[in-house]
């Protein structure tokens, strides 16, 4: 694997608001592998198309004639769940470490669609994940950095000094 420096400019914070702006929206492209405007961005091809029973936004391709909603490539595509605040909520709170058993009493959800979205919201989030950094390149140098940090962050203070015992000023 080749390393190469990261030429890009700016500061951080203007380097993600580009990646902002260069990720599409939902009814800007056609998501049909089979159309040749496929993935394509503002190719003026994508029509609004009525709602869903849930009130999301359906798409039509005018080329390929391929209707999609709003939510497809998302977490919440074809969820049943009426607000995709309880389904946030849910992740959030698992995440801060509150039981599935608590959440599912608390929350009203079977356990198992508690961890079906669980599973969902990791492979959701490899993907995009995968998507933002694949421009990304580290040097060498700064990635034996950051494994030196990863590896060493559970061990704080492994070199501890020899401990001095302290005089509490009775005679021994």
């Amino acid at each position: 694997m080749e390393y190469v420096a990261d030429e890009r400019v700016g500061t951080p914070m203007e380097r993600m608001k580009e990646e902002r702006e260069r990720l599409a929206s939902a009814g800007t492209f056609c998501p049909n592998e089979g159309c040749h405007h496929y993935a394509i961005v503002d190719e003026a091809n994508i029509i609004k198309f009525g709602k869903s029973k849930q009130g999301v936004q359906r798409y039509q391709c005018k080329s390929c004639k391929t209707t999609f909603s709003a939510t497809r490539g998302t977490l919440f595509y074809r969820k049943h769940t009426p607000l995709k605040e309880d389904i946030l909520e849910t992740l959030a709170l698992l995440a801060e470490g509150v039981r599935i058993s608590s959440l599912s009493r608390t929350k009203g959800f079977k356990e198992d669609t508690i961890l079906r979205w669980l599973r969902e919201a990791a492979r959701h989030s490899e993907a995009v994940e995968d998507v933002l950094l694949a421009d990304y390149r580290l040097s060498k140098a700064q990635v034996d950095g950051l494994w030196t940090y990863v590896g060493n962050k559970g061990q704080k203070g492994a070199t501890k000094r020899a401990r001095i015992p302290e005089s509490s000023g009775a005679a021994p």
